[in-house]
This record gives structure tokens, C-alpha cells and sequence, in this order.
């Protein structure tokens, strides 16, 4: 997508590439001063997009309706009635679509299914707009985020007092303190840190993905971040009240999930390392089902992580007040699993064990009967776990530069032909064009990367070339890989050095309302356009955007006119634009901000 200039009609596009700038900017200028309305709406930070504003001209609106109305064949229904979306009721302020407890309360417990994905049929689903609590406020600018979350976005304390001796979280006046602890690490999370890295290459940029199963408040991924290292975080919505919600607020990559029945929403030989800190997922029943599903995701000299039960059973049984002989037997099973897999345990002391998986695993596990019979071990949708051990292709298993590096290298299922139809020049030229976008992008919104926005989501992700343009200290992204996507791209976004996951957009993400900052969608409707309702997927994106969060929507100009009519009923402040190159560009931008509004309340900020 990158355009080569044209020397012979450089002055009329540069005349209207002014135009365009101009014009964003003084966009930008008036949502930035709706953003700025105070404590508990937008924080400071937004003053920024009022900087630098010089030059700005009161320009009309462009208007893409009169560039492509009539030559694009584009039906003009911005006229129409726009259809108002109500607030749904109090009650579901922490609604979560596919882990609502009712109907989990209505599926077996076995195997943890219950806590699993249950999407609601489409007669079921709500069609109204998910309301913030009473007292929302902009969460705190990272890294201040990571130790401090306001009480009045995520109201429960239930954790404060089960966790209290494991300095898990603390109540302090109007926040939430957060002073680095776990279950297994109650004197912080850096000095654990500590402890793996004596043994694990953290710090080199080696390890750069991380899985964190049955995560609690994230505190393990939260201070893995200062080491250059990303973990994807997941726990059960559960007893454990809003854990997966705490993480989010926090600034940490999170999803609501468990080890149940179904493969993890991953890869394979996704992740550099895998850590469980006394997660109670009992590894070594139904012959070590959870522990091969851990290694189809985790890339061949990944290290595997175990803290707690049933480590160090010897000494801690009595604590722990289990008995010795379940202990050991259960140590048992662990250490038989991991050598049919190939790990080499490498490393234990005290109540903290590491394996590593070995390079040649697959050349180890010759003449194994429980290797996987599947032709694609990333077809995990939906699918059932199995009791099988997944082979690995030479691409994956081939070693991957260390990060930064990592970021722009050609990734090895792109350079071995293993993703159909992306090659090497491909892939570069999709960087060099998402650099452009982004860099755009940057110029429209000055506070994209000044912190403002801390947890973003591009929900049709591709090779990951937006997440990587934009990555910073300040932010993260979470690639989303569309289901039914042309093509299973997730793999190669994991060795650039980023996470993501695989969704089916016509159903409820696995997040809690109101934890993404800023979401971005490049074709993601003109994909869904015959799968299901655009008014479902933008209803979904308000769930899980925070008040006065935006959205940048990259798609063709004739989707994008049926997105902005229904967003027009939606509470946000949306306007439609050109292309960057001009309006000759069929494909358009939609920017839109979320505007601030609580439980109660009918009327909303606006600028």
C-alpha cells in the first residue's frame, strides 16, 4: 500500500494533502478538548492533542459521500433515521457475553467446562450499550497504573481480604493497591523474577512471549514488562472476583480463560515461556493432557515453569496440609509427562521447578504412539483438547533472532513457505506500508503514543504490522487473528516478539467491558460483512472500549458508510475521512472517540 510519488502531479496532491491534514487536525483539536472534561472523564494527557495546532485552518468537513457517492456506486443512507442504542440496566456493567456465570452455572463442572466459552444465541444476546460504573475514571498512566487501579472501575474487595497475607492487592482510601505479590511470591514479584532469570535467559531478549496460566491480578507479567518481556495472562472468571478485570485495569495483557475441554485460543510454538505459580491445574491427570497442551504452544527451547504444589512436597506437605503420598504421586506423573514430551528439567530450588523443551524434541519423540494425527496443529477454534503430542515443522522449531531484532526479521514460517501465499517481499511491503499508516496515524492524533493509550486491539491484525509500528514502552497491542481470515497468520506475529489471539468477531470477546483504550479494525467489517451483524461487532467494540477511548476503522468506503449510520446511534463522536493519499484512495477512515457516560446517566460529554 505504499504510494511512490509522482513528480507530474505533486502540486495538486500536496494541495490536497493539506487539506486532509488540516482538516484532521481541527478534528483532533475539538475531540481533544471533549476529551480534557475533568477528573473522572478524560485525564490530562489529552491536553497533548492540542499541541502544536498552528497552521490549523477552519477547513470544511471532507466529505467522502460527495467524493464516491455516485462513481463508487455507494448508496447515500447517511440521511436516513439513525436508530438509538439504549444503555443496558446497572446490572450489567461487568457483563462478559461468552463467561456469563448464569449460564455457566447451566454446564458441567467437569474439566472445567463450565468456565469455558458459552456464547449466548443470537435471540439472547443484548443489544444495548454496556454503562460504566458511577465514578469512572480514566485509569492511571502506566507505569503508575501497574501498582495503583481507582476503586470505582473495578468496585470489589473480595480480593483484599482472601489475599491479603499473599500481598496480592491492597485497599487504600479510593484505589486499589497492587504492591507486586503473589500466591508464591509474597515478597514481590521482582525478587521471583530474580530467581528465574538466574536460570532462564530473560533478560537477553531470548525470551520475549511468556503464557501466565492462571495469572490472578497479573503481578508475574506486570513486572516482566520493565524486562523487555510480554506475557499473555489468562485466569477463569470465577470466585476470584474480576482478577482477569484487575490485570486490564492495570495495564497488563489479559484474557478470561482456563484449561478446560478446548485447545487454548494460541498457536503452536507460540510462546518463548510457559509459568505456572500455584495455578491448581492438575498437571498430571488424564495423562498429562494440560501439559501437552501447554507444549503444542510452546516453541521447541521454551522453558516451562512450575512454583508450588507439587514442588518441594518433602518439606511443604504439612503447610500445604495435603497428604505426602498424594504429593509425590503427583510429582510423579509431572516428571513422567515432561520426559514424553522431551523436557529437560533443568533447574529445581525450593518450590520452583524449570523444564526446558528440547531443540531435537520431535527427533526425541520418534516412535512415540501419542503423536497428534492433525494436519494443523493452529486449527484450535472451538476444538477439543487432545491426549496426543503435536509435531512441529522445521520452520518452527528453527532459532528466532533475539529481541528487538526479532520485530522486523523475516519470520521463520514466512522464509520456510510455511503460511501459503505470503512471501518474504510480501511481508516487507506490508511493514512498509503500516509504517506509513501509522505514521499518519501519529500526526492525526498526537497523544497516540504519549501513554494516553496503554492496552489497544487490532482486531484484524494480519502479519501484526500496525502492533509492530507501534510499538513502545507506553503500549501494548493485542493482535486478533479473525477465525475466518483468509489466511492463519498468528504464528508468525508471535515470532516478531508479539501476542495475540484468535477470535470469531460475530461472538463476545474474552475480556471484561471497558479495558481497551484504543481500537483499530483495517478490514475487519468488509471480512464480516455476509457472517453477521455489523450493529453485533460495534456493540461488542463499545463493550470492551473505555469511556473516552477511541477508534480508528480502516475499510472500503461503502462498508464504512453502514458502520458510521449505526455508530451514530451509539454515544460516540465519529467522523469519516479520506485515505492519507487522497480521496482517489477507495479505502477510508473512520476515527471515532467514546464519549464519557456512567450508569444513570441520559445524557452524555460532548465537545
Amino acid at each position: 500500500m505504499a504510494i511512490k510519488p509522482n513528480m507530474g502531479d505533486g502540486r495538486t496532491r500536496n494541495s490536497v494533502s493539506v487539506f486532509i491534514v488540516a482538516g484532521l487536525c481541527c478534528f483532533f483539536f475539538f475531540l481533544g478538548a471533549w476529551q480534557r472534561s475533568g477528573f473522572g472523564k478524560g485525564d490530562s494527557i489529552a491536553l497533548e492533542v492540542t499541541k502544536n495546532s498552528e497552521g490549523c485552518n477552519n477547513l470544511p468537513d471532507l466529505n467522502v459521500e460527495t467524493h464516491h457517492g455516485s462513481d463508487a456506486g455507494i448508496s447515500d443512507d447517511s440521511q436516513s433515521e439513525v436508530k438509538e442504542i439504549k444503555p443496558c440496566d446497572a446490572q450489567y456493567t461487568d457483563y462478559t457475553p461468552c463467561q456469563d456465570q448464569q449460564r455457566a452455572m447451566t454446564f458441567p463442572r467437569e474439566s472445567m467446562n463450565y468456565r469455558e466459552r458459552h456464547c449466548p444465541p443470537d435471540e439472547e444476546k443484548l443489544h444495548c450499550l454496556i454503562p460504566a460504573p458511577k465514578g469512572y475514571v480514566t485509569p492511571f498512566p502506566w507505569p503508575k497504573s501497574r501498582d495503583y487501579v481507582p476503586y470505582a472501575n473495578a468496585p470489589y474487595k473480595s480480593l483484599t481480604v482472601e489475599k491479603a497475607i499473599q500481598n496480592w492487592i491492597q485497599y487504600e482510601g479510593n484505589v486499589f493497591r497492587f504492591p507486586g505479590g503473589g500466591t508464591q511470591f509474597p515478597q514481590g514479584a521482582d525478587k521471583y523474577i530474580d530467581q528465574l532469570a538466574s536460570v532462564i535467559p530473560i533478560e537477553n531478549g531470548t525470551v520475549r512471549t511468556a503464557l501466565d496460566t492462571g495469572c490472578g491480578v497479573a503481578s508475574w507479567g506486570a513486572y516482566l514488562w520493565k524486562r523487555n518481556v510480554i506475557a499473555m495472562s489468562f485466569a477463569p472468571r470465577d470466585s476470584h472476583e474480576a482478577q482477569v478485570q484487575f490485570a486490564l485495569e492495570r495495564g497488563v495483557p489479559a484474557v478470561i480463560g482456563v484449561l478446560g475441554t478446548i485447545k487454548m485460543p494460541y498457536p503452536s510454538g507460540a510462546f518463548d515461556m510457559a509459568h505456572c505459580s500455584r495455578c491448581l491445574i492438575p498437571w498430571g491427570w488424564n495423562d498429562g493432557i494440560y501439559m501437552k497442551e501447554v507444549d503444542r504452544v510452546l516453541r521447541p527451547g521454551g522453558f516451562w515453569i512450575l512454583s508450588g504444589p507439587p514442588i518441594n512436597w518433602k518439606t511443604n506437605y504439612k503447610a500445604w496440609q495435603r497428604p505426602r503420598e498424594e504429593l509425590e504421586e503427583e510429582q510423579r506423573k509431572i516428571e513422567e509427562v515432561a520426559k514424553q514430551l522431551c523436557w529437560q528439567k533443568i533447574s529445581e530450588k525450593g518450590e520452583i521447578a524449570i523444564w526446558q523443551k528440547r531443540f531435537d524434541a520431535d527427533s526425541c519423540r520418534e516412535g512415540n504412539s501419542q503423536i497428534c494425527k492433525s494436519d494443523d496443529p493452529d486449527d484450535v477454534w472451538y476444538k477439543k483438547m487432545e491426549v496426543c503430542i503435536t509435531p512441529y515443522e522445521k520452520a518452527d522449531s528453527d532459532d528466532l533472532k533475539p529481541f528487538p531484532e526479532r520485530l522486523y526479521a523475516v519470520p521463520p514460517r514466512i522464509s520456510s513457505g510455511s503460511v501459503s501465499g505470503i512471501s518474504v517481499k510480501a511481508y516487507e511491503e506490508d511493514n512498509k506500508a503500516w509504517k506509513k499508516h501509522v505514521s499518519a496515524y501519529k500526526k492525526i492524533i498526537k497523544i497516540l503514543d504519549s501513554g494516553r493509550y496503554r492496552n489497544v486491539m487490532d482486531m484484524n491484525a494480519g502479519m501484526g504490522s500496525f502492533g509492530a509500528a507501534l510499538t513502545s514502552p507506553k503500549m501494548w497491542v493485542m493482535n486478533v487473528v479473525p477465525t475466518i481470515a483468509n489466511k492463519k497468520t498468528l504464528g508468525v506475529i508471535f515470532e516478531r516478539g508479539m501476542i495475540g489471539i484468535y477470535h470469531d468477531w460475530c461472538e463476545g470477546f474474552s475480556t471484561y467491558p471497558r479495558t481497551y483504550d484504543l481500537i483499530h479494525a483495517h478490514g475487519l467489517f468488509n471480512l464480516y460483512k455476509n457472517k453477521c451483524d455489523f450493529e453485533d461487532i460495534l456493540i461488542e467494540m463499545d463493550r470492551i472500549l473505555r469511556p473516552e477511548g477511541a477508534v480508528i476503522i480502516r475499510d472500503r468506503a461503502d462498508v464504512l458508510m453502514k458502520v458510521k449510520r449505526i455508530v451514530g446511534g451509539m454515544r460516540w463522536n465519529a467522523k469519516l475521512m479520506d485515505h492519507e493519499d487522497g480521496p482517489q484512495v477507495p479505502e477510508k477512515i473512520l476515527v471515532a472517540v467514546k464519549q464519557y457516560w456512567v450508569v444513570g446517566d441520559n445524557s452524555t460529554s460532548t465537545p
